[in-house]
């Protein structure tokens, strides 16, 4: 890639500077860490494993970076794709062949939505690996519009009000995932792919069907963004400012205490004593 033009500069910059702030704002990394950054062959997880290069250069702490592939056996999968492009930047990786794919075809009907049961057979791989390798991070590709689509979903189609933290700690205790891309725009993650021209590789696997929940939301989301410009960054700003006095959540905050207060300062002044 030549000389960035003002535009492409700025770009790159501001990715560099929205990870960075997810990073520190919360701790993510710190010093000594292993960071197990997991790669699919797609836009995001290429752009997040550049600008962690990146970061690691220019942090103040010293950490490890090993790019992780999980090669789930689909058809025509190019297994060549990523070793070639790894060893072209010089980063330490390890590919996990495991076929998901045929567990996935075989338990879900055609026509039927595979992400759910693919991610998790996935997840539970990837978790173990990281323990295996003794990472002390796991690094996920998720960016701002992923943790809103979430947010969405889960309230929608769950009846729960949560998203993706861009920073979790396992059900066992033994994994910390993070998501450093979590203040990035998938617009912006889109453009540098096609400016670093990446070699993408499509998920063959549930990439073309259109009849996802999330993509339902995908496009409720970007059509507000159209008609509202800046939505997307408010909303996910909502994400960071929760009240919970303000919601009907009776776990997250004591309603049935509530009382009034006989020592408040009165709110009404007598006129007739002035």
């Amino acid at each position: 890639m030549g000389t960035l033009s003002v535009n492409q500069n700025k770009l790159q910059k501001r990715l560099r500077r929205q990870a960075g702030e997810a990073v520190t704002d919360f701790n993510m990394i710190e010093d000594g860490d292993k960071v197990m950054v997991c790669l699919s062959g797609g836009k995001d997880s290429y752009t997040m494993l550049d600008v962690l290069l990146y970061l690691q250069k220019v942090a103040p702490i010293k950490f490890e970076i090993v790019a992780v592939n999980m090669d789930q056996k689909q058809p025509g999968f190019p297994e060549h794709v990523l070793p070639e492009y790894l060893k072209s930047i010089g980063v330490d990786y390890h590919i996990i062949e495991k076929d998901t794919y045929s567990v996935v075809k075989e338990k879900i009907p055609e026509g039927k939505t595979t992400c759910s049961l693919c991610s998790r057979l996935r997840r539970g791989t990837l978790y173990t690996y990281a323990d295996e390798i003794g990472a002390t991070k796991m690094a996920l590709g998720h960016h701002r519009d992923d943790i809103l689509e979430t947010f969405f979903l889960n309230m929608f189609y769950g009846g729960t009000l949560k998203a993706m933290p861009p920073k979790l700690l396992s059900d066992d205790g033994r994994n910390v995932v993070i998501r450093p891309l979590a203040y990035c725009s998938e617009k912006d993650i889109e453009a540098y792919a096609q400016l670093k021209e990446f070699p993408i590789i499509p998920c063959n696997l549930c990439g073309s069907q259109e009849n996802l929940q999330r993509q339902v939301v995908k496009e409720m989301l970007h059509e507000w963004e159209r008609k509202s410009p800046g939505r997307t960054e408010i909303m996910f700003r909502a994400l960071q400012n929760v009240v919970p006095s303000q919601l009907a959540d009776r776990n997250l905050f004591d309603f049935q205490s509530l009382k009034i207060d006989d020592d408040a300062t009165p709110r009404f002044i007598d006129v007739m004593s002035l």
